[in-house]
């Protein structure tokens, strides 16, 4: 018996399996109905099913998982009772936030308001102390007084405890000391404090980070030790059990439960580590991938093999100062509702079937017209072969919820249908939009990579209206993201706020703040048994001119000597005017942050060439199914991906079932299987 590794991304509708034999390099895959009141059940399901085929417990040695729980907590806004303690003098820093209304469409909303504060002013405490901008203490720290104002919240219902005192990144007693107290007095509470969430400037960034952690800590806790003890229950007591990071990296279950605002973008991190490697293994550099599940459409964009990560984000308009992928999500999947409003037109979302009760097709009790329900009425997806034939279809059920808005605006059933998809594919290419055309690049260029259970249906026509390059299908679409999980490294990121002008700075300076947290990074992959080759740092710095509100991140190569502080700052210069068009050559530069990502490299896994076996294209025929393509309905071919033989060339219009989703190609174009066997999609035939 081998080993094996086992990844589950738990999506809105199905928790998506992935099952790797290491020994033979083979991979199986699950999808299971998710269970959202607890997910922990679909997880355990899903490797019950593997154990039950053969596979002993103890054989399971690999384990990641990427979770939306805290993604969920905070966007339902469902976390923890968290409290705030501040430098006295400084409670309006959370309220006040950056002062102005975010860019774009609330700047013109009469009726905009910010989301409410995760911690609340009447659990906020002012801490009587002060440290100064260069690091001294002005004010020491009063823990008679403290005590004291504490103990207000004594009785309160607080599970969490966020700690941000002024200038803190660069001396942090007064935060750990702050840390013993609320311990002391409020036993059993969990407590973060951004010295250790994130130790950098500015800050409103660092406290909203900081809260958000505190908010999501005790329930992200609390769902990982439960995980934890099923999964040891089943006999699976590997140490290598990890959590999906916003980062792209995984992070163990300890860690993960100490940092849980890490994991904000988890399970959509996971997709974008696969496509890492789909660039490098295709030779398409790049890429804007496409995840459409059940309740939502992540995209990103990848350059040069490369994706594009920010330093900050916001999710759900509250403000995160991470490192994260950039992806950007609109509320569009299978599972999305359209409706007929008071006015006699047709609007979809952003409102959701989930999984419970699901689309009118599905047969659990959903009666709304959703984005599924009109893909089966336009003979898009097979009534009885949906998931790998381990799920009917009720094409009536279907037909009877479009007919619910089909009706009130004098339309046929297809044709509602089919402008339900139109709006909901115009959706998504917006989504593309702002992460492409907007930002200077040109979709032309770009291959789009289709997955998720919903993309490969939707993916064609987009990126056609798009005027993107083609579509990259891979292997198995419909639980990519788990597939990222398996083959994704662990990584850790650090950070320390020394503000300085880079020409009073000498490599020297650099070097030591360097030093600090390379033997931090360092410890922390040791503790998680990862030899010292198998580990690899990346180093870079924050620049910025002088008195500018944003900076650049530059890599760069340690020790430092002198040549190399002048090439940085040139190659600080060279990257400012390409991201905006210009650089001041003459202006004075500050270096405002260092940066280290430490990763713990996991064995790659070997990725599989096949030869050509001979099939002849007329084998993979499982049925023919009239579609309904932009008005017109046709008799088109259904295949059976798994039957179709590398190289064969497939023209459209056509459906490609497999066990975890169906792709759509459209009138005009053409697919091929190459020798990875996934599916390449030119758009050349229709231009």
């Amino acid at each position: 018996m081998g080993t094996y590794r086992v990844s589950v991304d738990t999506g809105g509708t199905f928790s998506d399996f992935v099952f790797v034999d290491e020994e033979r390099n083979e991979f199986t895959i699950a999808k299971i109905p998710s269970t959202p009141d607890d997910p922990s059940r679909a997880i355990l399901e899903g490797v019950r099913q593997l154990i039950e085929s053969g596979v002993a417990p103890q054989a399971i040695r690999h384990f990641c998982h990427g979770t939306t729980v805290g993604t969920n907590a905070l966007l339902e806004e469902k976390g923890a009772d968290t409290a705030l303690m501040v430098t006295e003098g400084f409670r309006g820093i959370y309220e006040v936030q950056e002062q102005s209304r975010p860019h774009g469409a609330p700047i013109f909303d009469i009726t905009y308001d910010r989301p409410a504060l995760l911690a609340p002013a009447r659990y906020t405490i002012e801490v009587p102390e002060r440290v100064g901008f260069d690091g001294t203490v002005l004010q020491p720290l009063d823990e008679m007084v403290f005590r004291r104002r504490l103990e207000a919240l004594v009785d309160s219902p607080i599970e969490s405890v966020a700690v941000c005192l002024l200038f803190s990144f660069l001396a942090p007693a007064h935060e750990r000391r702050v840390r013993e107290i609320v311990n002391e007095v409020l036993p059993g509470v969990s407590v973060s404090i951004s010295s250790d969430v994130i130790p950098q400037l500015r800050e409103y960034y660092r406290l909203s980070t900081t809260v958000i952690n505190a908010y999501l800590q005790p329930l992200l806790a609390r769902y990982i030790d439960n995980l934890d003890q099923r999964l040891n229950g089943l006999g699976i007591g590997t140490r290598q059990k990890y959590i999906m990071q916003s980062n792209g990296g995984m992070a163990t279950f300890a860690a993960t439960a100490q940092k849980a605002v890490a994991t904000v973008l988890s399970g959509p991190a996971g997709g974008i580590t696969a496509a890492v490697n789909e660039a490098e293994a295709t030779g398409f550099h790049n890429l804007v991938t496409f995840d459409m599940g059940g309740t939502s459409c992540d995209v990103a964009l990848i350059k040069d093999a490369q994706p594009s990560v920010a330093n900050r984000g916001k999710i759900n308009g509250r403000d995160l100062a991470l490192p994260m992928i950039e992806i950007n999500t609109v509320s569009a999947g299978g599972g999305t509702i359209a409706r007929a409003s008071q006015f006699g037109t047709l609007e979809v979302g952003p409102h959701s079937a989930g999984a419970v009760p699901g689309p009118a097709c599905y047969g659990r009790g959903g009666t709304e017209p959703t984005v599924t329900d009109c893909n089966l009425v336009l003979g898009y997806l097979s009534p009885g072969n949906f998931n790998g034939g381990g799920m009917s279809l009720d094409l009536e059920a279907a037909r009877q919820a479009v007919a619910r808005v089909a009706e009130p605006l004098g339309m046929s059933v297809p044709d509602a249908a089919e402008g339900i998809i139109r709006i909901i594919n115009v959706k998504m290419q917006e989504a593309v939009k702002s992460i492409s055309t907007m930002r200077g690049h040109n979709l032309g260029d770009f291959m789009m990579l289709g997955f998720g259970g919903a993309g490969p249906v939707h993916a064609a026509r987009v990126a056609e209206d798009l005027g993107m390059a083609g579509v990259i299908i891979p292997l198995y679409p419909g639980v990519y993201s788990a597939t990222g999980l398996v083959m994704s490294d662990v990584k850790h990121d650090y950070i320390r706020s020394r503000l300085s002008r880079l020409q009073d700075t000498d490599e020297a300076a650099i070097n030591a703040v360097f030093a600090e947290l390379q033997a931090e990074a360092l410890a922390q992959l040791a503790e998680e048994d990862f030899a010292s080759e198998n580990t690899l740092l990346e180093y870079a710095v924050d620049m910025r001119y002088a008195g500018q509100g944003y900076e650049i991140t530059i890599p760069v190569n340690i020790p430092m000597n002198a040549r190399d502080l002048t090439a940085l700052r040139q190659q600080f210069d060279e990257q400012h005017e390409q991201m905006f068009g210009h650089s001041a050559r003459e202006e004075v530069v500050e270096i405002v942050s260092y940066r280290i990502r430490s990763i713990g490299r996991v064995r790659p896994l070997d990725r599989a060439v096949v030869e050509p076996q001979g099939w002849p294209l007329e084998s993979a025929v499982r049925e023919w199914r009239p579609m309904h393509f932009d008005g017109v309905t046709r008799e088109c071919p259904v295949y059976q991906r798994e039957r179709l033989d590398v190289d064969v060339v497939i023209d459209g219009p056509a459906a490609i079932d497999q066990a975890d989703c169906t792709t759509v190609l459209f009138p005009g174009q053409r697919a091929r299987v190459d020798r990875a066997r996934n599916l390449i999609i030119e758009m050349e035939a229709r231009r």
